[in-house]
């Protein structure tokens, strides 16, 4: 997997349809997903129950672009094999859910994987400044992690610090959260480069009818780059 600094959409498949994982995850890669988004979420680190390793694995073989994992869990470090075997490309960790992440990113690296770390909306951007050298991906949360559907908060100032900070290194910054045509450009203004969307691309379609899907990722698509292009 190489790290480039063309716009990603990145489909959250928490909002597809729960009984066809398998077709969802091929419908968005058809119409034009670049990776896809898996939320991992505890019940304890956020107020949600989703996906365990088995999922990931079973979702894998659907998976031929770059499968995204974001665990939403603490602690983070007993899983970080489980996520590795059952194929995750990336492995994001949040900043907040244990006290070393430093020790974590080094693990999801050991362990084959592209290292990510999440911040909430809450932590600054300085909080990552001596992890970057180990990041290949800062997840900047634009709602409070937990559930899908909610109200986009602007965190273009904390981006911009992000991709000042980083400079050259090749660490991709990725927004979760609130992501559509409306917020999309001011975030790749700001320097973000992969956007996941959950509702903003499954609405509107289904494994029946997916051209809805290619027409909503196009959309976020055309409103970050014509961001860039003005």
């Amino acid at each position: 997997m190489t790290l480039d600094p063309s716009i990603k959409i990145a489909p959250s498949i928490l909002s597809a349809d729960f009984a066809n994982f398998g077709a969802e995850i091929r419908a968005i890669e058809a119409q034009g997903a670049d990776w896809v988004h898996v939320d991992v979420m505890d019940g304890h680190f956020v107020p949600n129950l989703t996906f365990g390793p088995p999922a990931v694995k079973a979702f894998r073989p659907h998976v031929k672009t770059v499968m995204d994992v974001h665990l939403m869990i603490a602690p983070v470090d007993p899983y970080i094999d489980a996520y590795a075997e059952a194929g995750a490309d990336i492995l994001t960790a949040h900043l907040e859910a244990g006290p070393h992440i430093h020790r974590t990113l080094q693990a999801i690296r050991a362990a084959g994987m592209k290292a990510g770390v999440a911040l909430n909306p809450g932590t600054p951007a300085e909080a990552v400044a001596q992890l970057l050298d180990l990041a290949d991906l800062v997840c900047v949360m634009t709602v409070n992690p937990g559930f899908g559907g909610q109200k986009f908060i602007d965190m273009s100032e904390k981006v911009r610090a992000l991709r000042r900070m980083i400079g050259d290194r090749p660490v991709h910054i990725e927004i979760d959260g609130g992501v559509d045509p409306s917020t999309a450009p001011r975030l790749a203004e700001a320097g973000a480069d992969v956007l996941v969307a959950g509702s903003a691309v499954f609405r509107g379609g289904s494994v029946d009818n997916p051209a809805p899907y290619g027409e909503n990722i196009r959309a976020i698509r055309a409103a970050a780059r014509g961001a860039l292009a003005a």
